[in-house]
């Protein structure tokens, strides 16, 4: 079992930064591909980043890619999402989500997260 807290998020101006965490609980959190995913007022949860277990690689939503980091510590049980560059249009409330462990293929499809964090808001006001 594991539990995903995501503190954080907020409200920025266009062209700010914003970094959410994501905070773990359980052993297995360093076998476990990470991601996280977004859902705007009206539409479906869309893909955002995914880090692999080791951190090793890294997957982006064309929307975001240049713009967000995913980044890991697996001794914290901690993964973080660094947004620069925010535009309107990435207001949103942010989920994490962790795989089952040492999965590989794909990392952009919701249905591949066994476990979700409660969301937090990100609001970027123009």
């Amino acid at each position: 079992q594991v539990q995903l807290v995501e503190p954080g998020g907020g409200l920025v101006q266009a062209g700010g930064s914003l970094r959410l965490s994501c905070a773990a609980s359980g052993r297995t959190f360093s076998l476990r591909d990470m991601g996280w995913f977004r859902q705007a007022l009206g539409k479906e949860r869309e893909f955002v980043a995914a880090i692999s277990w080791n951190g090793a690689t890294t997957d982006y939503a064309d929307s975001v890619k240049g713009r967000f980091t995913i980044s890991r510590d697996n001794a914290k049980n901690m993964v973080y999402l660094q947004m620069s560059s925010l535009k309107p249009e990435d207001t949103a409330t942010y989920y994490c989500a962790a795989r089952g462990t040492l999965s590989s293929g794909r990392t952009d499809l919701r249905n591949l997260y066994d476990y979700w964090g409660q969301g937090t808001q990100v609001t970027v006001s123009s």
